[in-house]
């Protein structure tokens, strides 16, 4: 009896009754019986199991006969109990969950049925799997079972002498005992001798034969191991926070799949230990230097700062200002904009090849220790591919007839539907980026138009908050808000079109959600960020001759000092609020719907329930949980990674979600919802080359903003060109004057009607304004026109980047050759375990071939002498 079998059956039970596709698959499923058995009602054998009641402790994970162990458990509604108002629907519905029962005895389980204590209408099936069924099943399934004790070295810690440090933050051994280390070989029945067996109820983990979920209390009967109370207790708990997961009793219980997830979520968060430290030193750095900024001295002294009178930033409404009024904000941007910034940048995208490359390694070893290397699981057609097959074609390779569920026409069909629906749901979200662009430009003019006309900076409040503080701030919470609603939507709209598309097998259809989900996500979290760093204050034209958007909205500018803090801001609001929201929507909504359900089942609680039955209430994983815990920290690591020449803080944001994020999902799983079935996984699947992506991205976005959204290349320019007209003429390297050369002149005359803006009272005889830009002054004979220095900046800021990009992927390639992905320790144990199996199993075979010749040859001889000796006497 195959898996996918159950699967098409649970799918059936929630379809329509009367669907033709359900009677093809249970008429299979009777001839299965019926070939080898006779008729379902002439095997009393194999009828489906009798309720039996239930007798036994509340934490029992045994038979009611308490000897055979409970490794899956099935949950129905009583079909006599059912309300239908279809017809003869019951009956149908029976037939069907027969048939199916009836193959699982055929197959060599065995079932126990239990009416619900809580709800009579539910029924549990528990199912046995026996010795020879497991045994079959390993061998059928090539699993990597015990073959001899591993006798090489073991694993040592990496700090060496400090592991009497490291052991506190290890679980208690006492408790959770460590995994003895295994050479390990694919099972076969007929060389039984030849493997480690010294206990047949343990030989086989329970993520191998056991599918029920224990719930997370300690049991109190001895009998009844409870490994999900022991990760609860070691792993899940807040006590537990700052010790290392037990991954070998995670992979046991839950499976590899849910063990390779929190083995690269663990070892991504110690990467980031290390990027954090180096973030906080960069930020440390900028903000014990910032009273030595230079240029932000400049903008605050009331004598240069306060006398610089800049041009209106939109039509009409605005008006003129002076610069000193930014000087809070370019004490801030100080901070960040600074040597450190830089140094910072390049380290990170030497990390991330780092990080890559050790996962690599740590994930081959993995492979070995929990015996994926050789993975050999071929996957079945998803019952929902299968029920659509109605074509026919013929197979290239075995030139027999098969059925597919379209035809290449269709599917070029379904193709093209699907690519233009992906690219319909981007051109939307790149519409509302453009909605809060209209924004910022709307609610900039308000902000402006409200300052008191005797506004010098002075202000406690308004000292703070100008109107492109505020604008920011606003833009960055409603952009949040936005996010989170197009979250939703896009989640359910990437379902949707993966389901037209139509995938055969989970895996083919967990890679393609995959995709159009991170490609919805990264468009949604990152197009407002990429704006700020690339878009905005680039394209403005000057005071004369704005640049409109739609020929309406005057585009944005940024501050003297760039645009860098605004999106400091706006990664500290949307990647801080994300992690805020999406650890209270983990915690609270699993909990309230179990709060709901067990108050629903208070009333009806005069007895114990049994653990399954305790568990059959939790909340569903379902099977794309796994998926949007990926997804999230796929996210975060773009954040981490993109954008982190703006924001060093990052990665300490980033480690202190990921010590909470650990716990919180540990704490999910093992309380709130139901366990997963186990499932075998030889590494991340398609995150993997996403992050690699990311991190070639990540390269070229950082180099951008360090040369385009930072003030850091025209600094240098200036600094290094002291002595050089335009630029200055001091005698020693200095960056004085450097906010006056970077602030071109324009005459108030030369504007249009429709920019004269609102001018304070009392700067009537000033003739000329400032804005940020490297022009010629009026009066020149190219004035407003860029001047030298405007291209000497642009040479070097590309410059800048073709020499930080290429020295990065020179340190990546060298880091990527350097690192082997798979260790030599490991390829030791491979080797080593390759050798014994040719040798225990294949040469043990080959003596037991010689010995029954040599039997056999002693037994021809005996036949021959015995026939021959009496001719020859």
């Amino acid at each position: 009896m195959q898996m996918m079998t159950r699967d098409v059956l649970l799918e059936m039970d929630q379809e329509e009754d009367d669907d033709d596709d359900g009677d093809i698959v249970l008429e299979n499923l009777e001839q299965t019986v019926v070939s080898s058995f006779g008729t379902l009602e002439s095997q009393p054998d194999f009828q489906t199991p009798e309720f039996e009641e239930f007798n036994g402790k509340p934490d029992s994970l045994f038979f009611n006969d308490g000897q055979r162990r409970i490794d899956f458990v099935l949950v129905y509604e009583d079909e006599s109990r059912k309300e239908t108002n279809k017809k003869g629907s019951n009956e149908k519905q029976r037939r069907k969950r027969r048939a199916y029962e009836s193959n699982l005895i055929c197959g060599g389980l065995q079932l126990e049925a239990t009416r619900s204590i809580l709800d009579d209408k539910l029924v549990f099936v528990k199912v046995h799997a026996p010795w020879e069924v497991l045994c079959t099943y390993a061998e059928i399934m090539h699993i990597k079972l015990p073959l001899k004790p591993n006798d090489l070295k073991t694993r040592t810690s990496a700090f060496g002498n400090f592991s009497w440090f490291t052991k506190v933050l290890q679980v208690d051994e006492s408790i959770i005992k460590p995994e003895q280390e295994f050479f390990t070989a694919p099972f076969e029945k007929n060389r039984m001798n030849d493997f480690y067996i010294q206990d047949r109820d343990t030989f086989f983990n329970p993520a191998t034969r056991s599918r029920i979920c224990n719930f997370s209390h300690k049991s109190e009967d001895l009998s009844c191991p409870n490994e999900r109370y022991l990760l609860y207790r070691e792993w899940a708990h807040p006590r537990s926070i700052y010790k290392k997961q037990p991954l070998d009793l995670i992979r046991k219980y839950y499976g590899e799949k849910i063990g390779i997830y929190f083995a690269w979520l663990g070892y991504y968060t110690q990467m980031l230990l290390l990027a954090a430290v180096v973030g906080v030193a960069c930020f440390l750095y900028g903000y014990v230097n910032q009273n030595n900024c230079t240029w932000s001295k400049e903008v605050c002294h009331p004598d240069i700062g306060g006398k610089i009178i800049m041009c209106p930033q939109c039509d009409r409404l605005c008006p003129f200002w002076k610069l000193n009024i930014t000087c809070e904000s370019s004490k801030k941007l100080c901070i960040f904009d600074s040597f450190g910034t830089l140094v910072f940048a390049v380290f990170m995208g030497v990390w991330v090849t780092l990080f890559l490359e050790f996962w690599k390694r740590r994930q081959a070893e993995l492979e070995y220790e929990w015996d994926t290397v050789e993975l050999q699981q071929e996957e079945q057609a998803r019952p929902e591919y299968e029920a659509r097959c109605t074509h026919v074609v013929i197979n290239e390779i075995t030139q027999e007839e098969e059925r597919v569920p379209f035809t290449t026409w269709g599917k070029c069909i379904r193709i093209t539907l699907c690519a233009s629906a992906v690219l319909f749901w981007i051109l939307l979200i790149i519409a509302s980026v453009i909605g809060i662009i209209v924004y910022r430009l709307s609610v900039f003019i308000v902000f402006s138009a409200k300052l008191p006309k005797n506004f010098n900076g002075t202000d406690p409040i308004q000292k703070y908050l100008t109107p492109q503080t505020a604008t920011s701030i606003t833009a960055s919470f409603i952009s949040f808000i936005i996010i989170m609603i197009l979250n939703t939507i896009y989640e359910k709209v990437a379902i949707m079109i993966t389901n037209f598309e139509l995938p055969r097998t989970q895996t083919d259809y967990e890679n393609s959600l995959t995709m159009k989900m991170f490609l919805f996500q990264f468009v949604n979290y990152y197009s407002s960020c990429f704006y700020i760093a690339f878009f905005k204050g680039k394209f403005v034209g000057y005071p004369g001759d704005p640049v409109y958007w739609l020929g309406k909205y005057r585009n944005e500018e940024c501050d003297p000092g760039g645009c860098l803090l605004e999106l400091t801001t706006q990664l500290t609001i949307i990647m801080g609020g994300k992690a805020i929201w999406n650890n209270i929507q983990e915690v609270l909504l699993p909990w309230v719907k179990n709060l709901i359900g067990r108050c629903r089942t208070v009333s009806r609680a005069e007895k114990i329930a049994p653990r399954w039955e305790q568990d059959y209430h939790l909340q569903p994983m379902g099977k794309l949980g796994l998926f949007y815990e990926y997804l999230e920290m796929i996210i975060q690591f773009g954040f981490v990674t993109l954008f982190v020449a703006s924001f060093p803080l990052a990665p300490l944001l980033a480690l202190v979600n990921n010590i909470l994020e650990i716990r919180v999902d540990a704490w999910k799983m093992t309380t709130q919802y139901r366990r997963m079935v186990p499932e075998k996984a030889q590494d991340i699947g398609a995150w993997q080359p996403i992050m690699q992506g990311i991190a070639i991205l990540a390269v070229v976005t950082n180099a951008m903003i360090i040369a385009f959204t930072s003030d850091m290349i025209p600094r240098l320019v200036y600094y290094w060109s002291f002595s050089v007209p335009p630029y200055g003429d001091h005698t020693h390297y200095t960056m004085e004057g450097y906010i006056n050369n970077t602030l071109s002149y324009f005459n108030i005359a030369d504007f249009k009607n429709r920019s004269k803006g609102n001018p304070y009272s009392g700067l009537e005889k000033h003739t000329t304004c400032r804005y940020r830009d490297f022009r010629y002054p009026p009066g020149h004979p190219q004035e407003y026109k860029h001047n030298i220095y405007y291209w000497h900046v642009i040479a070097a800021k590309l410059a800048f980047i073709i020499v930080m990009e290429h020295i990065i992927y020179s340190v990546k390639f060298f880091i990527s050759y350097a690192i082997p992905d798979v260790s030599k320790s490991t390829k030791s144990k491979i080797k080593r375990e390759k050798y014994l199996t040719q040798k225990l199993l294949h040469e043990n075979h080959l003596k037991d071939v010689t010995k029954n010749m040599g039997v056999i040859a002693e037994r021809m001889v005996e036949v021959v002498d015995n026939n021959l000796r009496p001719k020859l006497e």
